[in-house]
């Protein structure tokens, strides 16, 4: 791939063929977590093959590839109840290389009693949508994100650190922080979830688990959350 090819798509979608399934997003989506495999390819570090029609040709199961998609868009795992090829889901996230949903589809582990010294900090990050009904797209009305957790060190850091943010920042109480973005403000939320999830990754937590609600609280609305549990292994202070 060419450099120049690389700034003219910048504003442009790109197209790909994932084993004959055409899907269509942004550059600045696949290049998401740049350290993934997409993220090389359209950097330009890997070599690129198109199809005859100009696609980006990558030779992987395609009808999985949605979920991959919708991943790099959101950050967040959403699959049917009846979804039964996770297996199948887990090979290709680790053929993307991308670590966060690497870590979503992680085998479940056995929870192990902790040695008497240790114990365990829980961070709870929970993203709460309500759409429009009616509307064609549906369209976000409100969102809200809210971090939960008795570490107190970790929200302090966060109200200190993400004062881009601030105006959307609620009254904070004893163990959250959450932050509230109107219909104009979708794509902030996005951004700040993306860097919520990395900022407490790098605090050492890692992803116990995730899961999806959807809610019906009005006739007009509907009502959606993901949630994100973290976990990390803490020694006991000497008495």
């Amino acid at each position: 791939m060419e450099n120049g090819d690389l700034g003219h798509m910048m504003g442009e979608p790109v197209s790909l063929n994932v084993g004959g399934c055409v899907y269509s997003t942004s550059l600045s989506t696949l290049k998401r977590y740049p350290d993934s495999m997409l993220g090389a390819i359209f950097r330009g570090d890997l070599p690129t093959v198109k199809d005859s029609r100009g696609n980006y040709f990558i030779d992987r199961d395609g009808p999985l590839f949605r979920y991959i998609l919708n991943f790099l868009r959101s950050s967040e795992l959403t699959l049917p109840c009846d979804f039964k090829e996770t297996e199948l889901l887990r090979k290709e996230a680790d053929f993307y290389q991308i670590e966060p949903l690497i870590q979503c589809l992680g085998d479940p582990k056995p929870l192990l009693p902790y040695p008497t010294d240790t114990y365990e900090e829980v961070v709870e990050l929970s993203s709460t949508r309500k759409l429009s009904k009616y509307s064609n797209p549906v369209a976000v009305i409100i969102t809200q994100l809210t971090i939960t957790t008795k570490v107190h060190a970790v929200l302090e850091s966060i109200s200190s650190s993400f004062t881009r943010w601030n105006k959307h920042m609620m009254d904070t109480r004893d163990y959250q922080v959450s932050f509230t973005f109107g219909p104009c403000d979708y794509q902030q939320e996005v951004s700040l979830r993306v860097h919520l999830l990395e900022f407490i990754s790098k605090a050492g937590f890692t992803i116990r688990n995730t899961r999806v609600l959807h809610m019906s609280e009005r006739a007009n609305e509907n009502t959606v959350e993901h949630h994100w549990t973290f976990c990390r292994r803490v020694h006991k202070a000497a008495d």
